[in-house]
C-alpha cells in the first residue's frame, strides 16, 4: 500500500516543498538554510524511517521563525495526506529516548485532531537556533498532520541534547504509530470508525 505525498506552500515569507513516503527506509534530503534545524529534521525523518525531501527558503534575514513554522505546516500536511484514511495503523505509540544526560518522552495518537502539548526548553540558543522554535515546529507539525503529540523533557541540562532527544523520541513514536497492523489492515482503529 503506497503511503506517499507531496505538498508545496508559498507565502510572502516562505516557500516550502516536501515529499514524504511513510513506507520508506530513512532516505532523507533536507535543505532549509538553518543548520541546526536541518540536523533535527534529518534526525526526525531518518529515525521515523520515512523517505523524504524537505526544501525551504524563507525570510531568515528577519529570523528563523517563519521558515521553521511553515516547514512544520507543510511536513504535517504531507504526513496527513500520506496517511489517507489511516486504515490499519497502530494509531497510538510512545517512546522515551535518551541523548546522553537528556531524556525525553513522546506520545502520539493519530487521532485526526491536531494538538501539541510540549515541554521543552524555551530560552537560549543552540548555535544560532532559538530553542523556543522547536515547540513552534512541533505545534505546526501536529496541527497539520492532525495528530495529538505530547513531548515532555524528563531530564537534561544540555539544550542540544534535549532537543535532539525530542526529535528522536517523536520519530520513534511516529514510526510505531503509523505502522500497519496486518490483521486490521482494512479497519480504522476507532470506535467512530473514522480518524478523518
Amino acid at each position: 500500500m503506497a503511503r506517499r505525498a507531496e505538498v508545496e506552500r508559498q507565502t510572502a515569507e516562505t516557500k516550502v516543498k516536501v515529499s514524504v513516503d511513510i513506507n520508506g527506509t530513512g532516505k532523507v534530503q533536507v535543505e532549509t538554510g538553518i543548520g541546526f534545524f536541518d540536523h533535527m529534521l534529518k534526525t526526525l525523518l531518518r529515525h521515523a524511517w520515512f523517505d523524504a525531501t524537505v526544501w525551504a527558503q524563507g525570510d531568515t534575514h528577519v529570523d528563523d521563525h517563519h521558515t521553521v513554522e511553515d516547514t512544520g505546516i507543510v511536513l504535517g500536511q504531507a504526513i496527513d495526506k500520506a496517511l489517507g484514511e489511516r486504515k490499519g495503523v497502530q494509531r497510538f505509540a510512545s517512546a522515551i529516548v535518551p541523548m546522553d544526560e537528556a531524556l525525553v518522552l513522546c506520545s502520539v495518537d493519530l487521532s485526526g485532531r491536531g494538538g501539541a502539548f510540549v515541554e521543552l526548553p524555551k530560552e537560549g540558543k543552540v548555535g544560532n537556533f532559538d530553542v523556543e522554535l522547536a515547540a513552534e515546529f512541533f505545534r505546526a507539525l501536529a496541527t497539520n498532520a492532525r495528530i495529538t503529540l505530547h513531548l515532555k523533557t524528563l531530564s537534561g541540562e544540555n539544550k542540544h541534547h534535549i532537543l535532539e532527544a525530542a526529535f528522536k523520541a517523536c520519530a520513534v513514536a511516529l514510526r510505531q504509530a503509523v505502522a500497519i497492523v496486518p490483521h486490521i489492515a482494512e479497519q480504522v482503529p476507532s470506535t467512530k470508525e473514522t480518524l478523518v
